[in-house]
């Protein structure tokens, strides 16, 4: 397995929120603040992570014709207990993010990637592909949330108590003051905004990087053909 493909695919190339387009519902929800956007996308990596592992594991005895319906028996389970533990150990995260943690259940990236990966390949392979996955996702909603709460909000990282519990309340990064904010950055127009700049940067910037390996091609053949 080529390492650095296998993390390019799933980081970058086919990231599930800024490619696949997976999952915008909660993207675009929870994306008005870092904070939340952090904790929903390591909430959706760990049930990736924990479903994709169990999936490959169980693949040999997991009839074909009903397996859909048992991965959908085993997300639920995995997301309730999680949910149970946010609400035990982090209830305010769990607040933050209410009706969205259940929803996980519903996500389509979760049930795609069972499918698609952990019934088809080994443990491990499925094991890093949840996790690769899930950062992914992480790091695309956390783009989004620092544009939308800068823009909308004048701030960064606030509510980091909802995670660091040591943490004060009023520790967070002041960036503008609340008259220069724009509104419009943390409603929902904002939010397909901002999704739809960010893909066109990645996808310049994908289009910047194969001009230059054509003409980088184009070259070595020019040479090739000058010697001999």
């Amino acid at each position: 397995m080529n390492i650095k493909y296998f993390l390019y695919v799933r980081l970058w190339k086919n990231n599930s929120s800024l490619i696949q387009l997976l999952g915008l519902c909660p993207v675009l929800a929870m994306t008005t603040n870092s904070i939340n956007a952090i904790g929903l996308g390591m909430t959706t990596t760990i049930v990736l992570t924990i479903t994709n592992t169990i999936i490959s594991t169980l693949k040999r005895i997991i009839p074909h014709d009903i397996r859909i319906p048992i991965y959908m028996i085993l997300v639920s389970s995995i997301v309730t207990s999680i949910e149970m533990l946010i609400h035990a150990y982090q209830f305010n995260l769990y607040q933050s993010l209410g009706i969205f943690i259940p929803l996980i259940v519903t996500n389509c990236i979760i049930v795609g990637r069972a499918d698609l990966i952990a019934y088809k390949n080994s443990i491990i392979v499925s094991f890093f592909d949840g996790i690769f996955i899930g950062l992914g996702s992480t790091f695309a909603m956390f783009i989004i949330a620092f544009i939308r709460e800068a823009l909308g909000n004048g701030t960064l990282f606030f509510g980091i108590n909802k995670i660091i519990h040591s943490t004060d309340n009023f520790m967070f990064v002041h960036l503008l003051d609340k008259n220069s904010t724009i509104i419009l950055a943390v409603l929902p127009p904002g939010g397909f905004f901002i999704l739809g700049c960010i893909i066109a940067i990645k996808n310049a910037i994908d289009l910047y990087f194969k001009k230059q390996t054509v003409i980088k091609n184009i070259n070595c053949s020019c040479i090739c053909k000058t010697k001999k």
